[in-house]
């Protein structure tokens, strides 16, 4: 630490340097239902000041209004921030839910023109493909984001929910710098490949949904009486029902170890995952999504935080007891396909 502000990590090998946890930004305008825009504002800034400097969006966050609600701030501090966003993924206004998958080279140059224009940026920092179309040839795909950095459009090229032998094929065909999955307590099956052959290429592991959506926070029990009828985690099949009530007796060893340390759950589950950059030897960003000025401080201060051994142990068995899919339909993740 220096200065107050987070530590730094690389993105890839020769990527841009970004403080040690980014800020994933889809909350603030959709997904989880209604948010307060101007504290949303506010949480950028904060965020920013605190040494977060890769911000995370989507052009499927909200049929692109997730980029253009970030753009004014981007906008404002240009040269101070790592901007991520994705291409991949597109959804019908009257079923946003539902979710087509493309990653032909025609609708790549569709998507990176469109998000350019809402992000009103020459350039985007970090260009993720969300998620992989099997009937595209990886290959292919990762040969027009390639075009992309060629042309200037964009800087470096990211991969979200691949596999490792996915994530080696398009390396081979132009440098990934980053990886995004989910990666927290409740789910860690990209250990046993993804995460090797990340080390082994030099990319950075960018785990979204560090904190299980909330649910590794405290912050609700049961989607299904907890939140509202707009928040897509009622969806989920591990955070409603049966599977709800199971997971709920998970999080015990979680808050016996945030009271050793005086600190929240939400911190000890970030921690965990930053520490895991140690375990495996490689760049870890972490990117929890928050929309209050609070919460983001919150999760900074993880980064401050240092599991034991013993305490890494007591947490180690909760990801198989997990009850419950992340996504009702399995294929929308690399789980399938590894």
């Amino acid at each position: 630490m220096t200065d107050g502000r987070i530590a730094k990590a690389r993105l890839g090998a020769d990527g841009s340097q970004v403080g040690v946890q980014g800020l994933g930004c889809m909350g603030m305008s959709w997904a989880y239902g209604p948010s307060d825009a101007g504290e949303a504002r506010a949480t950028l800034e904060r965020a920013l000041e605190l040494g977060v400097t890769l911000f995370d969006t989507a052009d499927a966050y909200g049929a692109g209004e997730n980029e253009k609600f970030l753009s004014p701030f981007f906008g404002r501090h240009r040269d101070e921030v790592v901007i991520a966003t994705k291409f991949g993924i597109s959804s019908s206004p009257d079923e946003p839910y539902k979710r087509i998958i493309r990653n032909d080279p025609q609708y790549i140059r569709q998507c990176v023109e469109a998000s350019l224009k809402r992000l009103d940026v020459e350039v985007i920092d970090l260009y993720y493909m969300h998620r992989r179309d099997v009937t595209v040839p990886i290959e292919e795909t990762a040969g027009t984001m390639a075009e992309l950095v060629r042309e200037g459009k964009v800087r470096h090229l990211g991969l979200s929910e691949v596999t490792a032998g996915e994530l080696r094929a398009a390396h081979a065909v132009h440098p990934i710098a980053a990886v995004q999955s989910e990666w927290s307590l409740f789910s860690r099956d990209i250990e046993a490949n993804v995460v090797p052959a990340a080390k082994a290429l030099g990319v950075t592991l960018v785990p979204y949904s560090p904190l299980g959506r909330g649910f590794l926070t405290g912050s609700f029990s049961n989607a299904d009486t907890d939140l509202t009828d707009q928040d897509f985690r009622r969806t989920m099949p591990r955070f409603t029902g049966e599977n709800a009530a199971a997971n709920v007796a998970l999080l015990e060893p979680i808050r016996t170890v945030a009271e050793a340390h005086g600190a929240s759950p939400a911190q000890i589950a970030l921690a965990w995952v930053q520490q895991q950059a140690a375990v495996y030897g490689l760049p870890v960003v972490p990117i929890p999504g928050t929309t209050k000025r609070t919460r983001v401080e919150e999760n900074v201060d993880a980064t401050r935080v240092v599991l034991s051994a013993d305490e890494l142990g007591l947490l180690e068995p909760i990801a198989a007891k997990v009850a419950g899919d992340r996504y009702p339909d399995m294929t929308f993740s690399s789980a399938g396909r590894e």
